[in-house]
C-alpha cells in the first residue's frame, strides 16, 4: 500500500517541476517582441498600407527619442496613387559632424534612390512626393546624445496623374526653392554654369557684383581648413617595370564625386557640384593564387577639406544664402589587394 502511494507522490512532484521549468523558460528565454512605432531591427520593415492620412514619428515625439534605435517604415499605396510626405516644422536630431549626418538621422528612399538624410536642426524639406506608389523612411539613433523633439512626418495620397510642380529657370533664380524638386532643378541649372561670376549673376542679376564682394570679404577665419591641411607627398623606390604595373594595379587614383551625394546634403547646392578625390582602384592580378576573391581596399584614409561655394535656403527671407565653405572628403592614400576571406 505504501509503495503505490510513494509512486503517485513522485509523479505529482515531477509534474509540478516540469510546469515550473516551462514557466521559467517562457519568462526569461522567450521574451515577447514589443513593436514601438516601427521595428527595432534596421533589416526589417514595418509596412504601412496608405489609404488616407496618417503620420510616422520618432518615439516619444516631441520629446527626447531613445538611444540605440533603428526604425524603418515602408509606405505602400495603390498603383494609381502617389504618396506625399510633409515634415512637421518641429525637427531636431543630434548635430552632424563636418556637415555629415553620421549618428542620429532620418532618411527617405524612393525607388532605391536616397532622396536625402537630415539631422541636427537643419531645415528638412517641407514636402516630398513619391515617384511611384511606395516610399521608405528610416530613423537611426546611436548610443550617445539623443536630442529633441525628434521628427514627425505626415503622409497623404495624391493621384498618380498629378505632375510634380516645376520651376522655370528665371523663377528659380528669383526665389528660394521650397521643395526638394525645386532644389534639384536649381542644382542642375547651376551645375551647367562655368564660373562663380556666372552663378551669382544667374541667381541675382541685379546685385551679383555686390555678392561677389561680400563672398570674398575677409572674415574671422581668413584661411579655411583647406589651406591648413597641406598634402604630403610620398615617394616610392620602384624600378620602371614595377612602376608601370603599379599604374594599372590597386592604387589611389582620381575619381569625381558629387558633393550632394557624398555629403548626403539635399538641402544645399554646391559649386562646383563635383570634386576630384583619391580612391582605390585598379585590378589585383598579382594577388595570391590561393585567393578566389581578391579586392582592392584602402589601407590609409585621410580627410581633406575643399573650399567651395555653398548656396542654401535663407530661413524666413527671400533668395539664397551664399557663402564659401569647407567640405570634408575622404581620400585614400594607400591601397592594397586583400583576399576577401582574410579581410572579413
Amino acid at each position: 500500500m505504501i509503495l503505490p502511494l510513494l509512486l503517485i507522490l513522485a509523479s505529482l512532484l515531477q509534474h509540478d517541476g516540469s510546469d515550473a521549468e516551462s514557466s521559467h523558460v517562457s519568462k526569461f528565454h522567450l521574451p515577447s517582441i514589443k513593436e514601438q512605432n516601427g521595428v527595432q531591427d534596421s533589416h526589417q520593415e514595418k509596412v504601412i498600407t496608405v489609404s488616407g492620412e496618417g503620420m510616422i514619428h520618432s518615439p516619444d515625439f516631441p520629446h527626447t527619442y531613445p538611444r540605440n534605435t533603428a526604425l524603418v517604415w515602408r509606405l505602400v499605396a495603390s498603383s494609381n496613387m502617389k504618396i506625399q510626405l510633409t515634415f512637421d516644422q518641429r525637427f531636431g536630431l543630434e548635430d552632424p559632424e563636418d556637415g555629415i549626418c553620421k549618428y542620429d538621422f532620418v532618411e527617405i528612399e524612393d525607388e532605391k534612390t536616397l532622396l536625402g538624410r537630415w539631422c541636427g536642426s537643419q531645415s528638412a524639406p517641407s514636402t516630398l512626393v513619391s515617384k511611384g506608389s511606395q516610399i521608405s523612411v528610416r530613423f537611426v539613433s546611436d548610443e550617445y546624445f539623443p536630442s529633441e523633439p525628434g521628427f514627425c512626418i505626415r503622409y497623404s495620397l495624391l493621384p498618380a496623374s498629378v505632375s510634380e510642380p516645376g520651376v522655370p529657370a528665371a523663377a528659380a533664380a528669383a526665389a528660394a526653392p521650397t521643395s526638394l524638386q525645386e532644389m534639384e532643378e536649381l542644382s542642375e541649372a547651376v551645375e551647367e554654369l562655368g564660373t562663380v561670376e556666372e552663378v551669382l549673376q544667374f541667381l541675382e542679376p541685379e546685385r551679383w557684383q555686390l555678392d561677389m564682394e561680400e563672398l570674398y570679404k575677409p572674415t574671422w577665419h581668413v584661411l579655411g581648413k583647406s589651406f591648413i591641411h597641406n598634402k604630403k607627398a610620398r615617394g616610392a623606390d620602384l624600378n620602371l617595370l614595377r612602376e608601370e604595373v603599379r599604374l594599372y594595379s590597386c592604387t589611389p587614383r582620381n575619381f569625381s564625386v558629387s558633393l550632394r551625394e557624398e555629403l548626403k546634403r539635399t538641402d544645399a547646392i554646391f559649386w562646383p557640384s563635383c570634386l576630384l578625390v583619391k580612391r582605390c582602384g585598379g585590378n589585383c592580378a598579382c594577388c595570391s593564387h590561393r585567393c578566389f576573391d581578391c579586392q582592392c581596399v584602402p589601407l590609409r584614409v585621410t580627410k581633406k577639406y575643399h573650399e567651395v561655394l555653398l548656396l542654401k535656403h535663407r530661413s524666413g527671407a527671400r533668395g539664397l544664402q551664399k557663402s564659401l565653405t569647407d567640405v570634408p572628403l575622404e581620400h585614400h592614400e594607400e591601397c592594397s589587394c586583400v583576399c576577401k576571406d582574410d579581410w572579413d
